[in-house]
């Protein structure tokens, strides 16, 4: 038999989001905004991101019940996605509600008590990702929320050094600590100790400087957290932090600047998972899917790389919502650069 295709595997939660509809005011009594139902969550965004620029990829999460679902499988299918690892599963899917500030990031409230996404069991995970994995990418909330956070850390363990390991924290305060984030099991300590475990085995990261302010109230200045973060384990750090410059750190060497395209924002909402997207797609096109590869790649080769995933998510930017651009649309838009 041939060899299983090397393929991205994305590990995560499945969200619909509700947006705001600003151009439709207030509702018929004056309190009730308008929303727009879309499909998100950061699993799904990245695999749908990576489909768009015609990546091989599998996207491996439980599919709650409820209206919703469909619409989220579906979404996944249009972009070239492989959901034969999803799992049916009883509990309902997760809701997050967003604001947007002036500056047109996100503000989250979430609706996911008893939600399927964190439920996975060694089982279910044993016969869902793929054979072909080379490259896997888990974070977000189902990466620090038990019982699933155990056995996705587990199966880390089991394909370190097997498969190119990407880990996104992708903190959401509201239910990684406090009142809510108790009604999950989560704290800060035990939220953090879980990313501890995945930044340990990881060969890329990428964090936001918004997750850090959680993680690392008092990091300090970001190039020194990004040459720390290098130094706990990863071969690769990609720290983003809004439309400042990116910082790519990597152990031992200084730490690189490279500046986003400017664009018209819409807003940022799936943006960093357009970036996670574009990097490991261009690292799976180039076949980089081992440490050692990753490792002697040139910091040219690297910074091109990084170029074309900062161009994917900065054309994100320009849509209302996590709407990542394709493959010829990121030519297009590189060409008239």
């Amino acid at each position: 038999m041939p060899a299983p295709t090397p393929t991205l595997c994305v590990l995560g939660e499945l969200v619909v989001d509700l947006l705001p509809v600003p151009e439709a005011g207030s509702g018929p009594e004056g309190t009730a905004p308008q929303y727009v139902a879309r499909p998100g969550g950061n699993a799904l965004n990245v695999a749908v991101a990576a489909g768009r620029l015609g990546a091989p990829v599998a996207l491996v999460a439980r599919l709650g019940t409820g209206p919703l679902g469909a619409a989220l499988r579906r979404h996944a299918e249009l972009a070239g996605v492989d959901v034969g690892g999803f799992v049916d599963a009883a509990e309902p899917v997760s809701l997050a509600v967003i604001g947007l500030h002036p500056d047109g990031s996100p503000d989250y409230g979430f609706h996911v008590l008893g939600a399927a996404d964190w439920q996975w069991t060694d089982e279910e995970l044993a016969r869902s990702v793929p054979e072909g994995t080379a490259v896997l990418h888990v974070g977000s909330i189902s990466s620090w929320t038990r019982p699933g956070a155990d056995v996705i850390a587990a199966l880390v363990d089991r394909l370190a050094g097997r498969a190119l390991i990407s880990v996104d924290p992708n903190i959401r305060p509201p239910l990684a600590d406090g009142p809510v984030g108790a009604t999950l099991g989560n704290d800060r300590a035990s939220v953090t100790a879980r990313l501890d475990r995945l930044v340990a085995h990881a060969d890329v990261v990428k964090v936001s400087a918004e997750d850090l302010a959680w993680l690392e109230p008092d990091a300090g200045d970001l190039d020194d957290v990004a040459r720390r973060w290098a130094a706990r384990g990863p071969a690769l750090v990609l720290l983003t932090d809004g439309g400042a410059p990116l910082r790519i750190a990597r152990p031992g060497n200084p730490v690189l600047h490279r500046e986003s395209p400017r664009v018209e924002v819409a807003d940022t909402v799936g943006a960093g998972d357009s970036l996670a997207a574009g990097l490991l797609s261009g690292l799976l096109a180039a076949g980089i899917t081992d440490r050692a590869a990753l490792e002697a790649l040139d910091d040219d080769r690297l910074l091109d790389l990084v170029d074309d995933a900062a161009l994917v998510a900065a054309l994100n930017c320009t849509r209302v919502g996590a709407d990542p651009p394709t493959r010829a649309e990121v030519d297009a838009a590189r060409a008239a650069l």
